[in-house]
């Protein structure tokens, strides 16, 4: 079976090239274990990647899957999202189709997060889904604080096309925007009008993704993973590596061990998660 290509990619940032069989694709620096490319087998690109993205470390690249451990947001002491997205992992395994990841503790890590761990990330392609798991064991005495999401910038025509399905009727959600105020949603489908930042506790695990103009609808599922986030920054924002106006092209469904965690993991135990997603 072949192994994953490696190639250069911008700044000199290697990047693993993966290819299924039937035809989908995807693309995985080395730098934050970063899925940048998802394509399904027609070549069509499923993930927002901004124009002006920063591929220079220890920036986190803007777009594709950045990796938030071992925290999800503010959630906790350490930088926002933790420091899995800044970090350089090494190539473990993998295939034409798959990759394995592997990042331990650097001695930087360690004046922050004082915890032996060794992290793996495992991307597979298929025809038209992608499956990333996130496996991490607690190599030290202690126990270890755990938050973590798939924080996946899904590509658009455009905002105001487009709804979120969460699965469930009426659920209540942590409005971000509102200091985690607690909110109801009308119905089931979250639409966008303005900035949108939320955590769905105890989320469904399959949620999906409408885009009503081009008919695709991604399909999100999640497991190991008891939280969804759904994040749109609107125009009120700014960001240095995001180009005016492209808030309107994505929408962020992450599913995550948020405002339900942090959760502790044991010495020498394993844990996991899993998201798989898929276009129809």
């Amino acid at each position: 079976m072949a192994a994953p290509k490696l190639v250069d990619g911008p700044e000199g940032q290697q990047k693993v090239v993966l290819k299924s069989s039937s035809g989908g694709s995807a693309e995985v620096f080395l730098h934050g274990a970063h899925v940048t490319s998802w394509k399904s087998n027609k070549g069509e690109e499923l993930f927002f990647l901004s124009k002006k993205a920063i591929y220079a470390p220890p920036k986190a690249i803007r777009g594709g899957i950045p990796l938030c451990f071992p925290q999800f947001g503010p959630l906790g002491k350490l930088q926002q999202h933790g420091f899995a997205r800044n970090s350089e992992f090494e190539v473990s395994r993998g295939s034409e189709d798959s990759v394995t990841m592997s990042l331990r503790p650097t001695t930087d890590l360690h004046r922050t997060y004082p915890h032996e761990f060794h992290l793996l990330v495992t991307v597979k392609v298929g025809s038209d889904s992608l499956t990333q798991t996130l496996e991490v064991k607690n190599e030290s005495s202690e126990a270890m604080p755990l938050g973590t999401a798939f924080h996946t910038y899904f590509l658009v025509s455009d905002v105001d096309n487009v709804y979120v399905d969460v699965g469930s009727d009426g659920p209540t959600y942590l409005d971000n925007t509102k200091g985690r105020a607690e909110t109801q949603l009308s119905g089931s489908k979250v639409k966008f009008q303005q900035e949108f930042d939320a955590i769905f506790q105890g989320a469904p695990d399959s949620l999906k993704l409408v885009d009503e103009k081009t008919g695709r609808t991604i399909t999100v599922k999640k497991e190991g993973l008891p939280d969804a986030v759904v994040w749109n920054p609107w125009g009120d924002k700014q960001f240095a590596d995001m180009a005016e106006g492209e808030y309107r092209t994505f929408v962020c469904v992450e599913p995550a061990l948020a405002a339900s965690g942090p959760i502790q993991v044991q010495p020498g135990e394993t844990w996991s998660c899993t998201q798989v997603l898929s276009v129809s």
